[in-house]
């Protein structure tokens, strides 16, 4: 299965603050906040959407198609992802432009604040899609990833146009958009993806119900953090409902939602079901979160058809061993 995959390709600058940033947040007061949180730690890592997926689906054996703009300075990231399995070759270089940059801090409660700055990410409106499609001789779905605004309607009417279907991702650009922004992203999306939080907001700032969304899109999936991820559809008989793995050990949320979705959609594309994508998406997402960084763990064949067992029982493992990497 040939998956581009489009979104924010960024170094991620994370820092930890050890407290709960809603003991320094004043209910009254919030009209003029003014704060600064004393760190503990401070780690550079790789990141950025677009890139934690694909780096999830090559650790899982695809051979996922990038497309994102970055800066000059890339070059040690691009030989990165290649050798974790991922296709750089429709990646746009800016000639003026940085790689972004996500700058965010953690408290103790896994509660985050963080800004983003674009750089060359605000270039992705001058990518195409088409020569991507003939350099690979078909292109079998596009995940359209938090990006620059304009370059993520323009994927999005593309794949529209080139008949491509499409994955809705709007995830942090949720914030900038209207509603009839909104709208045209999500429209005829095979899947739409997101968290509890952004479907509330999705929902708020459209107009739409979760009945009105599922006569838009195909599947709806949505991550509920601790309490596991819910799958609906057209299609579907009944809603479909996956908890956590179980013994999570909690380090550093950044990049979880990236790591369900390269565990989703790579089940999806070795011919598994949805409650199978979801467990694999869940999977890699409890890997992302033991470690800091979304680029930092590795994909260990006997010890996920272990947790999966335990977390999902014997048949599931069966099922997804099979298509893990040696």
């Amino acid at each position: 299965m040939k998956i581009v995959v489009t979104g924010s390709i960024a170094t991620d600058h994370l820092m930890h603050f050890p407290g709960r940033f809603a003991e320094q947040l004043l209910a009254d007061q919030l009209h003029k906040v003014s704060l600064s949180f004393l760190v503990d730690d401070l780690t550079v890592r790789r990141g950025g959407i677009a890139a934690n997926i694909a780096f999830g689906m090559g650790l899982l054996g695809l051979r996922p198609i990038l497309v994102g703009a970055v800066g000059a300075d890339f070059a040690d990231y691009r030989s990165w992802l290649i050798r974790h399995g991922v296709d750089c070759d429709s990646v746009y270089v800016s000639e003026v432009a940085h790689t972004a940059r996500f700058v965010c801090t953690t408290d103790d409660d896994m509660n985050q604040i963080a800004s983003f700055y674009a750089g060359a990410m605000s270039e992705a409106r001058n990518i195409e899609l088409s020569p991507v499609q003939r350099r690979l001789d078909g292109v079998d779905l596009v995940l359209i990833g938090a990006n620059d605004p304009m370059g993520m309607v323009r994927h999005t009417e593309e794949a529209r146009a080139l008949g491509i279907p499409f994955a809705a991702d709007t995830s942090q650009q949720l914030a900038r958009m209207s509603g009839d922004e909104i709208r045209k992203l999500i429209d005829g999306a095979a899947y739409l993806l997101c968290n509890d939080y952004e479907k509330e907001l999705l929902e708020s700032k459209t107009g739409l119900t979760t009945e009105l969304l599922l006569d838009k899109v195909g599947i709806l999936v949505t991550t509920l953090g601790k309490d596991g991820a819910l799958i609906r559809g057209r299609g579907l008989d009944a809603e479909i409902h996956v908890p956590v793995i179980k013994g999570v050990q909690t380090l550093d949320p950044t990049g979880v939602g990236d790591g369900f979705r390269a565990g989703f959609f790579s089940a999806l594309s070795w011919g598994l079901s949805l409650e199978r994508a979801a467990q694999v998406g869940s999977m890699i997402a409890a890997l992302v979160l033991e470690t800091v960084g979304p680029q930092e763990y590795t994909v260990q064949r006997d010890e996920i058809s272990k947790r999966i067992a335990e977390s999902y029982g014997d048949a599931a493992a069966e099922e997804i061993r099979a298509h893990l990497p040696v």
